[in-house]
């Protein structure tokens, strides 16, 4: 069952998916009806599912689950990430490689992978200052609290 984003619970529980670059406007109204159509019919032992999704920087896709009706089953993961493989494979992009960052150089959404990263921060190219994108908030609250944070608030401070 689609919802609206905004009307998630706090408690949601969340997947963040970044793009290996930005998405076009046809890609984004070609993943937004495809996702709406996904959501609408994602269930887990027959009951439906209440979730919603956003598109954030044209780059990252998040959906949320109100799990107050009904949890995730290993199963209903399982097509949701098939999903999201589909999507990488029709667009030629990666969205489930998790060892890649992105940060913000000023307005710019920068996507490095991770050892690329680290050399950046030995190089003081990228600070504890630099807004990074922790996409391991597990929750709606978290995401909206603990998603952009500076890289000294997050799991990347390790590497400053």
């Amino acid at each position: 069952m689609l919802i609206n984003f905004k009307e998630l619970p706090d408690s949601s529980r969340i997947w963040i998916y970044q793009c290996s670059r930005s998405f076009s406007e046809k890609e984004i109204e070609e993943v937004t009806t495809g996702l709406s159509t996904f959501l609408r019919q994602w269930t887990a032992h027959g009951s439906d599912l209440k979730a919603g999704f956003e598109i954030k920087y044209n780059r990252f896709i998040v959906i949320g689950l109100d799990q107050s009706a009904a949890n995730a089953s290993g199963c209903s993961i399982d097509a949701s990430v098939h999903y999201i493989q589909n999507l990488e494979q029709k667009f030629n992009v990666d969205l489930l490689d998790k060892m890649n960052v992105s940060y913000k150089q000023g307005e710019y959404v920068a996507y490095k992978d991770l050892k690329d990263f680290k050399k950046m921060a030995k190089e003081r190219a990228v600070s504890k200052n630099t807004i990074v994108f922790n996409n391991l908030v597990a929750t709606k609250q978290e995401y909206l609290e603990n998603w952009e944070v500076p890289a000294s608030e997050s799991w990347h401070a390790r590497f400053m």
